[in-house]
């Protein structure tokens, strides 16, 4: 057994690590967090100082009872924990636990070591310059996970008596979730206002090309100076008839810098905008190049580490970068000395390097055949977008013609020429606008004086747009620059709202769904202080202050408790009426003694009467009162098979369904129309059959007829075949567009997989595009 012990968080990472360091040492992971709080009531006590307690995580006892195992066996541990402070937290975890077993001897030495990149000459370093435990970053983490317990452990289970069980709230989801819900109430609250523009269409020589109307009668016209039909018509038909003649013509020569390096923030924006990946693939991707792989029988971590708010690279990176460009590029290509960039981000913190390849000469075409697609397609990114932050700016002519139509009118066209390319050559960053300054046309040489043809004038309608919904990166843009939270935690805060059903992605935006909205009203009109952005800000300001040493953790702690027990004890007697309900001015039209109310069911939001059970009027949030059935729809020829009720046609969420007159009492439903039946018997149960169902989110799938009794079901159409691997008795057809269509065992554990007809070929999905 090896005198030397290291341990690190990852498995991969750890047979990565083996071939540097040879077998003198021992490497063993942790597999990620060893201890958590104790998920119960009292877990932080807060009339003892904070105080915490922790329990080892039962899926990683056994990695556990291997690290004391090993410690038992070795005189030298290290502790290799990720660079950050939730790694030097789980370093410190592992001591504790190594502590209550007495295995901290003066026999034994234990000490901490960081590399942010996995790499020979980095790993070998870190080892020979070894350092205690940070108690600093210890304690600005365990404020953290205290924070997170207290928010968490308190206000949701006042949402689960006032909304529905289930839900949480969380000290950044909560924020998040508010931007969300903001946008939606921007987005319904807009009025949509009429304006229009009048172009001139033009040419000189075999070159054709547009200008805008920007003067009218001596004055500048703003957005809204030509605001109707008859506006615009007046201005067309005032310029029939006249000449155009160029007034002026202003030459301008413009450069754009590069974009800096990835930070954990910018890589999960470019990421969603580029590549179509979610914040989580993104970051799990990145976990896997910075882990290391074998790249022709050597393993190596391709990336540095993934998450940073740093945008500064390493000298020794630098040098490398500057040394490729030299090698690959023509010389103008090179800056006279290396690009510096600033941290724009806020709460900017742990700034060690930004994300870049560990070698810029290991170029994505070398590592190609070793990656997965997505592995391959993010390395690409960060290769690029490393490589180009060192090329020089890009370089642009610019020119902006005045081009008088008769007395009253100037049109001004302007464009734009690409003489220099520099990064753009390598890497252009995306944005979340559609329009891109680079998309100005070419004009041809225009001088002062020169007469030019009037071809056409025209008038374009336009109509203001509301603010568009959140993506996910322009969702995590946002939270960065309002410093709530910390970058690599927005994937999972974001994976957390999808999961809670608070927000639904459509179309690759976010919508609040009415659970979500109706958390948000209780939290923002209960709870404004703690969904506040400037609040949330503030608390990070504070963690950072006690990664540095510079603020003690615990009155940080007892200064926010405080206010937000008090609050807590205040809300407790509020009524879920009170929450989830919102009265309205009108009188309910069945029993007409009560008044209507927005309420909040299973399915969404509805209106009803304030008198339910007595009075069960309901209609669809968006329908009229005149227009709302005051009478439910009667099924006929049939009753309830459960009470022998009468059965009506209701409307739900998800559309209309068959459900018992007798509700809530009997809660018996059915689909309106019956799904359709594949005829193959359920290969679980073997009783009934696999039907064809929709789920809440329009998705087919099959599901066993006898469910609740039995609950398999599949995404893919199952077909009465036995897999030729496994035997079991169903197979599924698969159709992709990458794959074509396959024959499918649904059983994940066998995998066998036979193609029936492979992907049409280019030219045939063109043609039928």
């Amino acid at each position: 057994m090896p005198a030397n012990l290291l341990i690190v968080e990852s498995p991969s990472k750890a047979k990565t690590l083996l071939k540097y360091l040879g077998k003198d040492f021992q490497i063993l992971a942790s597999y990620g967090h060893v201890r958590g709080l104790v998920r119960k009531d009292g877990s932080v006590d807060t009339e003892n100082d904070f105080k915490m307690k922790y329990q080892v995580i039962e899926r990683n006892k056994k990695h556990v009872d291997a690290l004391v195992a090993a410690v038992k066996e070795s005189t030298n541990i290290f502790l290799a924990t990720d660079p950050d402070r939730e790694g030097e937290a789980i370093s410190w975890h592992i001591m504790e636990i190594l502590r209550a077993k007495k295995l901290l001897t003066a026999s034994r030495t234990f000490k901490r070591v960081v590399f942010h990149e996995i790499t020979e000459t980095a790993v070998l370093n870190a080892v020979a310059n070894p350092r205690d435990i940070d108690n600093d970053l210890v304690n600005a983490q365990q404020a953290r996970s205290a924070l997170d317990y207290l928010v968490g452990f308190n206000l949701s289970p006042l949402l689960w008596r006032k909304v529905r069980s289930g839900l949480s709230a969380g000290r950044v989801q909560s924020p998040a979730l508010r931007l969300i819900c903001e946008r939606e109430i921007e987005i319904r609250a807009f009025t949509s206002q009429e304006y229009w523009s009048v172009h001139l269409d033009t040419h000189q020589g075999r070159s054709k090309f547009g200008a805008k109307l920007t003067q009218w009668q001596g004055k500048k016209l703003e957005q809204f100076d030509i605001p109707d039909t008859g506006t615009q018509e007046n201005i067309l038909k005032a310029l029939s008839g006249q000449t155009a003649e160029i007034k002026a013509v202003e030459k301008k020569k413009k450069s754009r810098s590069a974009a800096a390096p990835f930070t954990t923030s910018t890589l999960q924006q470019e990421a969603v905008r580029k590549l179509g990946m979610t914040t989580d693939r993104a970051m799990r991707t990145a976990q896997q190049l910075y882990e290391g792989m074998s790249i022709g029988g050597e393993t190596v971590g391709l990336i540095t580490y993934m998450r940073t708010d740093s945008v500064a690279l390493a000298n020794d990176a630098l040098d490398e970068i500057r040394a490729y460009i030299g090698e690959k590029f023509e010389k103008e290509y090179l800056p006279n000395s290396p690009v510096v960039f600033k941290n724009k981000a806020k709460n900017a913190q742990e700034a060690h390097e930004a994300i870049r390849p560990t070698s810029i000469y290991r170029s994505p075409d070398e590592v190609k055949a070793y990656l997965t697609a997505d592995q391959f397609k993010l390395y690409q990114m960060i290769w690029k977008r490393t490589l180009a932050s060192q090329i020089a700016a890009a370089k642009f002519d610019t020119v902006a013609v005045d081009i008088a139509v008769g007395a009253d009118a100037i049109f001004r066209a302007t464009g734009q020429t690409l003489v220099f390319p520099g990064f753009i050559a390598v890497y252009q960053e995306d944005t979340d606008e559609e329009d891109s300054e680079d998309d100005e046309a070419r004009l041809p040489v225009l001088n002062v004086g020169d007469a030019l043809p009037v071809d056409k004038l025209s008038g374009e309608q336009h109509f203001t747009q509301p603010p568009p919904r959140f993506t996910e990166a322009s969702l995590v843009k946002s939270l960065e620059e309002f410093g709530i939270g910390r970058p690599s935690t927005y994937a999972s805060t974001i994976k957390t709202l999808k999961d809670r059903e608070y927000v639904i992605l459509d179309k690759k935006r976010f919508t609040p769904t009415d659970t979500g909205e109706v958390v948000n009203k209780f939290l923002t009109e209960h709870f404004t202080q703690y969904v506040d952005y400037n609040f949330t800000a503030k608390l990070e300001d504070k963690l950072d202050e006690i990664s540095t040493g510079k603020r003690d953790w615990i009155p940080v702690l007892a200064d926010f408790w405080k206010g937000f027990h008090k609050q807590c004890e205040e809300k407790a007697g509020l009524s879920r009426k009170e929450v989830t309900q919102e009265e309205m001015d009108e009188d309910c039209p069945k029993c007409g003694v009560a008044k209507l109310a927005i309420r909040l069911g299973k399915r969404g939001r509805f209106i009803g009467c304030t008198t339910y059970p007595e009075c069960d009027y309901t209609r669809n949030l968006g329908d009229d009162a005149d227009t709302a059935p005051t009478e439910p729809e009667v099924v006929p020829d049939r009753t309830c098979p459960k009470c022998e009720s009468a059965l009506h046609i209701k409307v739900g969420r998800y559309g209309k369904f068959i459900g018992c007159s007798a509700y809530p009492k009997c809660k018996h439903i059915e689909p309106l129309e019956k799904p359709r039946d594949t005829g193959v018997e359920c290969p679980e149960c073997k009783k009934g059959s696999l039907i064809e169902r929709k789920s809440r989110y329009g998705k087919l799938f099959y599901s066993c007829n006898t469910y609740p009794d039995c609950k398999y079901a599949t995404w893919n159409p199952p077909i009465a075949e036995a897999c030729p691997q496994c035997k079991w008795p169903v197979m599924t057809i698969k159709i992709t567009k990458r794959r074509g269509t396959e024959k499918v065992c649904p059983q994940k554990e066998c995998g066998y997989v036979e193609v029936i007809e492979g992907p049409a070929p280019k030219a045939e999905k063109a043609e039928a595009e």
